[in-house]
């Protein structure tokens, strides 16, 4: 005799696998708060690779600082924080952004506020999709040295300089605001004045 057991798996179960916990305080998915996702990923990273060990390294440097703020008055500890683990990344750019966005809309819908920590910058681009229609009431506010505007790098429409593009392209959040740009290239500056896109120079 056969019992047909049936259960919901949802996407964060499906695309992501347990890990260090961050800051080393963990609440259940239910109680939580914030969801903590990691995103090992450094596909189109052109000049030097590694970011893809940045969830793990911010885990361990999360576990030796003190987790009480004198300046905001607030401990990490009463943060009701769930660390989900880390995303299972694909070679694909796309397959990942697309599982990125599933695992962000799914953590949103739960009514709670996803925080990836990457990663290359490529990772944002599913993060902001993950919003849903919520992109138009949107507004971005990105701290980098460079604006991530071109249109095509090293003959990818979709990577680490381009992916600021694509959000405002194909996602249109309602404004995007970029703080502490040092480097730039011409085809960029007038990409951003032609998109209304404001850059604060560092």
């Amino acid at each position: 005799m056969y019992v047909k057991v049936k259960t919901a798996v949802g996407f964060r179960e499906l695309f992501t696998s347990q890990s260090n916990i961050f800051s080393g305080f963990q609440r259940s998915f239910e109680e939580a708060d914030y969801v903590v996702i990691g995103v090992p990923f450094d596909v189109t990273s052109t000049y030097r690779t590694g970011a893809r060990f940045g969830p793990n390294a911010i885990r361990e440097a999360s576990l030796n600082i003190e987790t009480y703020s004198f300046r905001s008055k607030m401990d990490i500890e009463d943060l009701r924080m769930h660390d989900a683990g880390d995303l299972h990344v694909s070679a694909d750019t796309s397959e990942t952004i697309e599982r990125i966005a599933k695992v962000a809309n799914e953590v949103l819908e739960k009514g709670k506020i996803p925080v990836f920590i990457g990663g290359e910058h490529t990772i944002t681009f599913g993060a902001v999709k993950g919003l849903g229609p919520k992109i138009s009431k949107t507004a971005i506010i990105s701290f980098d040295a460079h604006l991530d505007l071109r249109d095509e790098f090293m003959g990818l429409k979709l990577s680490h300089t381009t992916f600021m593009r694509r959000i405002n392209e194909q996602l249109r959040p309602a404004k995007i605001v970029e703080v502490g740009t040092r480097a730039v290239c011409r085809e960029e500056l007038d990409y951003a004045e032609e998109a209304k896109i404001y850059y604060l120079p560092a």
